[in-house]
């Protein structure tokens, strides 16, 4: 089994990903910052990003298998920057965010009731608007989305040696 730079980049974005997951419960947790629907929503499509890299860099099958997850990684990659975009010029600035997108979603798949700890949702998408160094935790997202589109986009275009 022979290890690509495709595969340590596949690995890389499934690690930049499960690395958010773990600071925004970090932040929920240690400092009660409390998650909103569009939060949760982007936490999911993190957690999908990692499990898709994380098996396509594992090494086995044909450099087809690296380019399909990396393509799929770009695409949910792309829809958390939409997620993170919308929350921040739009959910962030109404006072509820009950029955947008985000919210059904998470509550039909009954990932809120089945996994609270990680996708329950317990704010506003007002109250959830959080600044670190001056920077709304919704950009941070867009700006972690960013980068695994762009690492992903990198994977699709390399040409896979013989």
């Amino acid at each position: 089994m022979t290890q690509t730079r495709s595969d340590r980049l596949l690995r890389l974005i499934s690690l930049l990903c499960l690395a958010a997951v773990g600071f925004a419960l970090i932040s929920q947790y240690v400092f009660d910052m409390k998650p909103c629907a569009w939060c949760v929503l982007q936490r999911l499509i993190l957690l999908a990003i990692a499990a898709v890299c994380g098996l396509a860099g594992m090494g086995w099958g044909p450099a087809f298998v690296r380019r399909t997850g990396a393509g799929l990684a770009g695409l949910l990659a792309i829809s958390g920057i939409i997620a993170a975009w919308y929350q921040y010029s739009v959910a962030a600035q109404m006072f509820s965010c009950a029955q947008t997108f985000a919210d059904r979603f998470i509550t039909t798949s009954g990932l809120d009731a089945s996994l609270p700890w990680l996708f329950g949702i317990y704010a506003t998408c007002m109250d959830a608007r959080v600044s670190l160094l001056g920077v709304e935790y919704a950009l941070w997202g867009l700006m972690v989305f960013a980068v695994c589109a762009l690492l992903a986009l990198t994977v699709l275009l390399r040409r896979p040696r013989p």
